[in-house]
């Protein structure tokens, strides 16, 4: 690899795990863990109609998802952190075992309101789920070959897309809905036993005290993200943008981001480091992926309305137009080592954020009503084109670090990215409203559309032909918004990334108190 000007020795850890007989049970558990957060979205949507004819609470239905995401995002650099000063196992073991507490609790609910608060026990272990595999991962392989287990966890997520809905669908309707959360027991117990019995991280031994978790600026963290999240996922729709609520909301988290600064700059050890925007390459990389969120919030929400709506597609054939960008993805992923390797990570990664950004504005040139492979088409080439964009900034960042950095350094990478897809997801709903409210003559957003699709039979031809032109019409605005989030990643890279990502020098890394 040619990025690889050396480092200073801040942030060195022992030698990696060197682990060659319990390499592949650990890898099966870290794709088993993987598979427990990747499933929970995709199983659960399918099952959402037989959950709410059960348990009633229509109006809240969204916080099932919504609550998961809010509570693993905002944990997800709290994990990292700990990750980094207790160890990596404890908190895989403890975010595994708060999972499938959740996931047992989820199938035990009663309501509505206990079913979304036992999601959001789910979301606090996925927040150490997540950020945690990708950094043992890391520490198990060489730089040279973590393109390999990464394409591996990318797979799981692929095929974690394409099955999960047909799992969720035959669970809800030959079985029960609370299945759906059942079946995650076994996958779990496996991957904890499997972790508990192979995962042997080096016995570390420190020359000074360690500092004190820095809890209060984990609460602060968490209070922030949780303020700041719910008011960009339910502004708009639970209530206006200008309400009192909204307002509440956005100052409680622009207070705690204030308090936040002023705790992490004299704590002794913060669960935010300052490192993670004073170096250029992680500031950059996470401006990347931050953008890389919105990016993906184009194809996953709105490309299966408009497969339907548009195209006339049943529901499985709309999810297989998008579930090709997962097949592309991985590929792309596991081939992305061949190039960086020659031409450099910032280069490869450029690279892949440029064709989608083109991919993306090419969208909605696409003729009315078109064939389905044609969008299925430009969602095979977007995931490959992500396949060389994500991999490779993901392996550059962890590189750049030591093992008393790693978990960080990965945690906010990802924490990053999910905060990207809830803006995007707040801003291009917007987006789409907004468009839909004008072709219709301010009748109609992106729920009543959808009310309106699952009855064609209620309307009129030339009202149906009205509708399916404004939902083309506010996807091809969304895309368009995708296309110019795709191009921030791009400058991102361009004007603030170096040329060459430092690369931490492993091989003369001494030990690190830990």
């Amino acid at each position: 690899m040619r990025e690889r000007p050396k480092l200073s020795k801040a942030g060195r850890r022992p030698p990696a795990p060197d682990q060659p007989r319990g390499r592949r049970p650990l890898v099966a558990a870290l794709m088993m863990s993987t598979a427990l957060a990747a499933l929970e979205g995709t199983i659960v949507s399918t099952a959402v109609p037989q959950i709410v004819g059960d348990l009633g609470g229509f109006s809240l239905f969204s916080w099932i998802f919504s609550g998961y995401l809010l509570a693993l995002t905002v944990t997800i650099p709290i994990y990292g952190k700990l990750s980094d000063t207790l160890g990596r196992k404890p908190v895989l073991i403890a975010g595994i075992v708060i999972y499938l507490v959740g996931t047992i609790l989820c199938a035990s609910a009663w309501s509505m309101a206990s079913l979304i608060a036992f999601r959001i026990v789910q979301g606090l272990g996925g927040g150490a789920i997540q950020g945690t595999v990708q950094t043992i991962a890391a520490d198990l392989y060489p730089l040279k070959e973590r393109p390999k287990i990464q394409a591996r966890l990318s797979t799981v997520w692929a095929t974690s897309a394409i099955a999960g809905p047909a799992i969720g669908g035959l669970l809800a309707t030959y079985t029960h809905w609370r299945w759906i959360f059942l079946v995650n027991l076994p996958i779990g117990l496996i991957a904890l036993w499997l972790i508990h019995r192979h995962l042997h991280e080096p016995s570390r031994t420190r020359t000074t005290p360690r500092p004190a978790i820095d809890w209060q600026g984990a609460l602060l963290v968490f209070g922030a993200g949780s303020c700041l999240l719910i008011a960009i996922v339910q502004g708009g729709i639970a209530w206006p943008w200008l309400s009192t609520t909204s307002v509440a909301l956005l100052s409680a988290g622009a207070l705690c981001i204030a308090l936040t600064v002023v705790v992490e700059r004299r704590a002794a050890d913060p669960i935010l480091p300052g490192w993670v925007w004073r170096r250029r390459t992680i500031a950059a990389a996470n401006l990347a992926l931050g953008a890389l969120g919105l990016v993906m919030i184009a194809p996953i929400v709105f490309l299966p309305t408009y497969a339907q709506a548009v195209l006339g597609l049943g529901p499985v054939a709309a999810g297989f137009v998008l579930s090709v960008m997962t097949i592309s993805w991985p590929t792309a992923a596991a081939f992305s080592s061949h190039l960086y390797n020659r031409i450099g990570i910032r280069r490869t990664a450029m690279i892949g954020i440029g064709l989608a950004s083109l991919i993306l504005a090419v969208f909605p040139l696409l003729p009315y009503p078109g064939s389905p492979w044609q969008p299925a088409l430009l969602m095979l080439l977007l995931g490959g084109a992500l396949g060389f964009f994500q991999l490779p900034l993901v392996v550059g960042v962890q590189a750049t670090v030591g093992w008393s950095e790693r978990g960080t350094a990965t945690a906010s990478v990802f924490f990053y990215r999910q905060i990207g897809q809830s803006v995007g997801a707040a801003l291009f709903g917007a987006v789409a409203n907004g468009v839909l409210t004008s072709r219709l003559g301010g009748a109609g957003d992106l729920d009543s559309v959808s009310t309106a699709l699952e009855n064609p039979d209620s309307l009129t031809a030339d009202a149906l032909e009205r509708l399916r032109r404004a939902v083309d019409a506010a996807v091809d605005h969304v895309y368009i918004g995708a296309a110019m989030a795709a191009a921030l990643a791009l400058l991102a890279l361009l004007f603030i990334a170096p040329r060459r990502f430092p690369v931490f020098d492993e091989t003369e890394a001494q030990e690190d108190p830990v």
